[in-house]
């Protein structure tokens, strides 16, 4: 447990924010406007979050995600539109060094509370000048985000701490103005608005343009002190923010970082948090979480007999925080954008992992049955049904939380996913029915060829889009039944019978290039497999006979009730999986999506960029869990890899290191794509209460009794 400082002095604390926080910023050298506009292209930052936070509140509409060291992007009003490119320290001795706390420190990433998403990071210099301590929390009741920070002075001192913030405010980091005002510093664009306010009060404040002379930090970095300050930037641009924080050899102190629709509303939010306290809203955050970890289902054995509980409590809680509080029931893939600091950011709305695909959605949705939240499982099929789903069934490949499409082709997987949701939670009402109808019938007249396959790039015959097709029918024709509609039962029945026993022949090669040649492919352009036409990986991976690609993705053939464990086609494949995606890194082993995957770092460690090495999916370690579980074999190492895949912050990523550490990245360990990632966190989950059932829950029941017992 960390430990707390006294009553008294939180006490005198408290007393001296409240003196403070609403004096002005000595100005006596500041100028009235900052020059430099619009300042240095502006960016995000990496996709690799160790901490996410948000209260379990409707009411504080703001998330925060944190990495190498830092706060980094902050989504406010909602998990669509991020507003922080980051905000860290500066640390100078004002006459020989200046440095960035991002770049000259150590960083540890600690939970500061196992059973809340409450994080601490402790940055400490390199040389051993000084310790930065600081521990998040949101206002459960404002959209304020609350920090604790210590900072040391290990050397002695005397030392200038600067905080250096940077705002991307309304999803741009090009359209900011910003000022000093009743001793906050404020920034707008449009609608979105923050403040940043410090219990100490600042001894100093500027705002200014990224990469000009009136930013702070290339102010200091010059001559290691603050020496050309502006009470305002008015004109709109890559604004940074620069105020000077009173220290001594051991100072604690608060800093509140509120957002509004306007200057003063988000001013007034900070200084009412920091009124509130640190220890008040602490109490009530972690609260919060508390008690939403107790409202759901025992923590399963398989997770307490290897004393993974705060690595599964963490993916309960993470799975929460990727839902919207405006948009019920529109759970993001990520809070975080791949690459980010490589995304240029002066226009509004970069693709990041901030958006619905309603497979995410569906993962994530099961996952929220497993650990006993229903209400959240319901919730997601409402939003797939009433927000998502097109006037003629089908689904876009994703959105933005008010449904506006954003990638606009159509995976049918997705038009298929929501039906077997759907049934899994019992909805066969007639108003669920007349949707789910729908996306049955455009299933039937469509499939089973897909546009794209559920690594969105290729189309084709798919075995993991077919089985969700078939599952997906199956399921439907018993909501049929249920509704009396047995004309249409019949005609799914039908039709998914037949697309069950062609699976084979249009997707499973018997002259392919690895092993024995017999396997299924990873998708196939006509249905002949054997015709060995040219695939061309959208992604980098270059050109190849189709029949040389494979992925495990026919194993949701077994997942979802379609094929026994024990098929001898699925038997048959296993070998050349094995073979040409499976990696035994030091966690464990992960699997490649496919081979010849261009969708990850380049080889020299450098972000994507249209063109890379597709690295290890911890979430294809928990499929093949599930798959040695249906096989009637133990997948606990399997639970135990994805656990030991996941940072120091529990957040387990999309994509892990996949040989020996180089380029700043370990082998086994996440990469600069999505951390956390929903997709990995819900299998996670849904692994650990099958391994306790000694089944797969999530395989509908009626798809196995007419396929595969």
């Amino acid at each position: 447990m960390r430990s707390r400082p006294g009553k008294a002095s939180l006490w005198t604390a408290t007393l001296a924010a409240l003196a403070t926080v609403t004096a002005t910023v000595p100005a006596a050298a500041a100028a009235p406007d900052a020059p430099g506009a619009p300042g240095i292209a502006s960016a995000w930052t990496t996709g690799a979050k160790n901490g996410v936070g948000t209260s379990t509140t409707v009411d504080s509409k703001v998330w925060h995600t944190l990495g190498q060291g830092n706060l980094n992007e902050v989504y406010y009003p909602q998990l669509d539109v991020p507003n922080v490119q980051d905000m860290q320290f500066v640390v100078s001795d004002g006459q020989g060094f200046t440095e960035l706390e991002r770049d000259a420190t150590n960083h540890e990433t600690r939970m500061a509370d196992p059973r809340a998403l409450e994080y601490q990071q402790v940055n400490t210099d390199k040389d051993g000048r000084y310790r930065i301590t600081k521990t998040y929390v949101t206002d459960p009741q404002r959209s304020v985000i609350t920090m604790r920070v210590r900072f040391e002075a290990l050397s002695g001192g005397p030392l200038q701490l600067y905080a250096l913030y940077n705002p991307s405010l309304a999803g741009s980091g090009m359209g900011d103005s910003g000022a000093t005002d009743s001793g906050a510093l404020v920034a707008s664009d449009g609608d979105v608005a923050s403040a940043l306010v410090s219990s100490t009060g600042f001894d100093a404040a500027t705002s200014g343009y990224s990469g000009t002379a009136s930013d702070g930090y290339q102010d200091l970095a010059d001559d290691h002190r603050l020496t050309a300050t502006y009470d305002r930037a008015s004109q709109p641009g890559n604004l940074v923010q620069t105020a000077r924080i009173p220290v001594g050899t051991d100072t604690t102190f608060t800093l509140a970082l509120g957002f509004g629709d306007d200057r003063g509303a988000a001013r007034r939010a900070a200084n009412a948090s920091l009124e509130t306290g640190f220890d008040a809203l602490e109490s009530d955050y972690v609260g919060g979480w508390h008690d939403y970890l107790a409202s759901l289902n025992p923590v399963p054995e398989s997770v307490t007999s290897r004393g993974l509980e705060t690595q599964y409590n963490v993916a309960a809680m993470t799975l929460k925080a990727q839902e919207d509080k405006t948009h019920r029931g529109a759970f993001i893939a990520s809070s975080s954008i791949p690459w980010g600091q490589a995304k240029n950011a002066d226009e509004c709305c970069t693709a990041g992992y901030h958006l619905v695909w309603a497979r995410d959605l569906h993962h994530t949705a099961t996952a929220s049955l497993a650990l006993g939240d229903e209400a959240a499982a319901n919730r997601a099929l409402d939003y797939l049904l009433k927000v998502q789903q097109n006037e003629d069934g089908s689904f876009p490949q994703n959105t933005w939380l008010d449904g506006e499409p954003h990638w606009t082709s159509l995976q049918m997987d997705e038009v298929a996913l929501p039906i077997v949701l759907a049934w899994q939670l019992g909805r066969t009402d007639a108003a669920t029915w007349t949707k789910l109808k729908k996306s049955a019938d455009f299933i039937v007249a469509n499939g089973p060829a897909t546009p794209q396959e559920r690594w969105e790039e290729e189309g084709g015959y798919s075995p993991s889009t077919i089985a969700a097709e078939i599952a997906g029918l199956v399921t439907a024709a018993d909501i049929a039944r249920t509704n009396g509609d047995t004309a249409a039962a019949e005609k799914y029945l039908s039709t998914a019978d037949e697309w069950q026993r062609k699976v084979e022949e249009w997707t499973f090669t018997t002259t392919g290039p690895h092993g024995d040649g017999r396997y299924y492919e990873r998708i196939d352009d006509d249905g002949n497999p054997n015709n060995g036409h040219e695939l061309c990986i959208n992604n980098g991976g270059g050109c190849h006979d189709e029949r040389a690609i494979v992925d495990a993705g026919f194993l949701d053939l077994v997942r979802l009730g379609v094929k026994p464990a024990d098929d001898p086609e699925i038997l048959a494949s296993l070998p050349e999986v094995d073979d040409r995606l499976r990696v035994e890194t030091p966690n464990g082993p992960g699997w490649y999506r496919y081979n010849h995957d261009g969708y990850g770092e380049t080889a020299d460690g450098g972000p994507y960029g249209g063109q890379g090495v597709g690295r290890l999916w911890p979430l294809l370690t928990g499929e093949r869990g599930e798959y040695e579980l249906a096989a009637g074999r133990d997948a606990g190492k399997h639970l135990e890899t994805m656990a030991r895949m996941a940072n120091e912050g529990h957040l387990i990523p999309e994509q892990v290191w996949d040989r020996s550490s180089a380029h700043g990245f370990t082998f086994g360990e996440g990469t600069g794509s999505a951390t956390p990632l929903a997709w990995s966190m819900s299998q996670f989950i849904r692994l650990a209460h099958n391994i306790d059932a000694g089944r797969n829950l999530e395989t509908p029941s009626v798809v196995a009794d007419r396929y595969a017992r």
